[in-house]
């Protein structure tokens, strides 16, 4: 078992809460309303730019090469894949890049990209990456979860750019690496008596996780 499956084990309400929460399901049937998913690309947007400052923290914290390739590559899937997705389907709102960046953080937002940042400044590279996980990992668990037949089995589905985005060989290679790298970081700094500490910070994480979700399903249209 490796130590997201445990940490998952560990937490499994948390979880749930996360994966399968409403707002997912409901992006998974098509049946999400547009404003609902709009609002939550914005803030997801502004939600990676704090955590790709989290993988170059990740970079600070790296002790070996091996860490700081992970970081690296952490840091490069944000920048290079998922802000571009979020920008090319906020285009067709309308919505460029400065106006994308110019929105008030959501307190939904700041409440988890914060912890994790907290979780790395005070942790060591393990808690951190605890941290990461939910989000690196989850996404990559509810893309392959939302295309159970494949990208191309969605057809025209309303979703299907960010779904097929994270059900992709790209990310789910990047989640793959990223739950070796916390087996290996697991192996290096996990002692006897810290996972219980892990997993409940790996919960709040994935209870963060949920209330961003809900952040997007309580905004009016208006």
């Amino acid at each position: 078992m490796t130590l997201f499956e445990r940490l998952k084990a560990a937490a499994p309400d948390a979880w749930r809460s996360y994966v399968a929460h409403p707002f997912v399901a409901a992006m998974g049937d098509g049946s999400l309303p547009e404003h609902a998913f709009r609002r939550y690309l914005v803030q997801d947007y502004l939600f990676l730019i704090q955590f790709a400052r989290a993988h170059a923290l990740a970079a600070y914290k790296s002790r070996t090469l091996a860490d700081l390739r992970a970081a690296k590559a952490g840091l490069s899937a944000i920048v290079d894949m998922e802000l571009d997705l979020h920008l090319r389907l906020c285009a067709r709102w309308g919505l460029s890049p400065a106006q994308i960046e110019a929105t008030p953080e959501h307190r939904a937002t700041v409440a988890y990209t914060r912890f994790v940042l907290d979780c790395g400044m005070s942790g060591d590279l393990l808690d951190l990456h605890v941290a990461l996980a939910p989000c690196v990992l989850g996404y990559a668990e509810i893309g392959r979860a939302l295309a159970p037949a494949g990208v191309e089995a969605l057809h025209a589905h309303p979703y299907r750019e960010w779904i097929g985005e994270y059900a992709s060989d790209a990310y789910q290679d990047v989640a793959t690496a990223a739950s070796r790298h916390l087996d290996d970081l697991g192996a290096r700094y996990l002692g006897a008596n810290r996972f219980d500490e892990l997993a409940a910070l790996f919960a709040k994480a994935s209870r963060l996780e949920a209330d961003f979700w809900q952040m997007a399903l309580d905004v009016s249209e208006a």
